[in-house]
């Protein structure tokens, strides 16, 4: 089989699911790009536009196939269309996989390779960092690319996006304890925390001076030992499992997606769950076996907004303080859809859904009008 039937085959089982699936599941685009002189692979997915130009992150992650790279793409893409959208960004979802492992294959050849692919695309998709992504990794793809966020300082950029993806999710982590405790503070609760790479080791920092009992897990040693030093007093685990069933009072799952399934679930101890991990999910139902064992549940796209706000105000020239007040209102928005579930009654990630598909319809409807000159959006 070649490479071409190989991928057509990919596309074709990946958009037969997509037919049988809900509206809200169905992707604008899907281009996979490949360049072999670089040994570049990878996956751009569209999910919406409706809102603007789909932003999201570039993974670097080594896929066991094309067909889970597709797959990741598409899932993370349509959490960036509702992420964005209920941040009140006006721009859709998108997202990005290069295949491959990011510590052997990774080349300024094949960063640039792929910005122009990005390029190709005329800005219907703005990339950023994600796992396995770096601010200079940014840097070179914009070097082919006028559609690239998340770049450095010296480049106009914001830097290292992890900064405002945590302190959002310590405001969603705030928010949880006010509605579960009648407090914003997780001052005496223990929260365990796992993954303390990019965004998990600066989480840490702020739980440990709003007083909170930190225990942590990670699968690099080097992580675990780089919160040790800035922070002795933290307690530490073996693994994920036995962080699950260690007594905590919040679950920070901060690494990669499907940390909550069947098990999982069963196994909490924590009260709630909230943290910085994309499509935590790992299947359609999970909301509501949370909700129907109590436990407080903070959708991920809210929870870990902070860095797309921090990556899109570099769109009209990145200004720190504004970047950070918007991340702020992560703290309102999460209340704001915990009461929505519980005048629904619905879980909070239903409630999170609606409001995010309201605003999609809604504003997207808007582009139907056409504005003198023939511009649409």
């Amino acid at each position: 089989m070649t490479d071409l039937q190989e991928r057509s085959g990919v596309l074709h089982r990946i958009f037969a699911s997509e037919s049988a699936s809900a509206p809200g599941d169905s992707h604008e685009q899907v281009v996979l790009c490949h360049d072999r002189d670089s040994g570049l692979k990878a996956v751009i997915a569209i999910h919406s536009t409706a809102l603007g130009p789909a932003l999201g992150g570039t993974r670097f992650h080594p896929y066991a196939s094309e067909e889970e790279a597709v797959q990741d793409a598409l899932n993370l893409a349509r959490g960036m269309s509702y992420k964005n959208a209920l941040a009140g960004l006006d721009l859709g979802g998108g997202k990005a996989v290069i295949i491959g492992d990011p510590a052997t294959i990774k080349t300024e050849a094949l960063l640039r390779a792929y910005g122009r692919f990005v390029q190709s695309l005329g800005g219907r998709y703005v990339t950023a960092c994600d796992v396995g992504t770096y601010v200079a990794d940014m840097d070179v793809i914009a070097r082919e690319c006028d559609f690239v966020t998340g770049r450095s300082p010296e480049h106009g950029g914001a830097g290292d996006s992890s900064v405002l993806t945590a302190f959002g999710v310590f405001q969603a982590m705030r928010a949880c304890a006010q509605h579960r405790w009648g407090a914003p503070t997780l001052a005496g609760r223990r929260v365990g925390i796992a993954g303390v790479g990019k965004v998990g080791h600066y989480l840490v920092g702020h739980l440990v001076e709003d007083g909170a009992q930190v225990v942590i897990t990670d699968v690099r040693e080097d992580a675990v030992n780089r919160v040790r030093a800035a922070h002795p007093g933290v307690e530490v685990v073996a693994d994920a499992e036995a962080l699950i069933r260690a007594d905590l009072d919040v679950y920070a799952p901060c690494a990669l997606g499907g940390a909550l399934d069947d098990s999982t679930v069963a196994a909490l101890t924590a009260s709630i769950v909230c943290g910085a991990a994309n499509n935590q999910l790992a299947h359609p139902g999970v909301e509501k076996d949370l909700a129907d064992l109590g436990i407080l549940y903070a959708p991920d796209y809210l929870v870990n907004a902070g860095g797309v706000i921090q990556v899109a105000d570099e769109i009209e020239g990145f200004v720190f303080e504004r970047a950070k007040a918007k991340a702020a209102k992560i703290f309102d928005t999460t209340l704001e859809i915990f009461a929505r579930a519980e005048a629904d009654g619905v879980p909070p990630a239903v409630a999170a859904d609606r409001l995010a598909e309201r605003r999609m319809a809604d504003v997207g409807r808007l582009r139907s009008i056409l504005i003198p000159g023939g511009r649409r959006g």
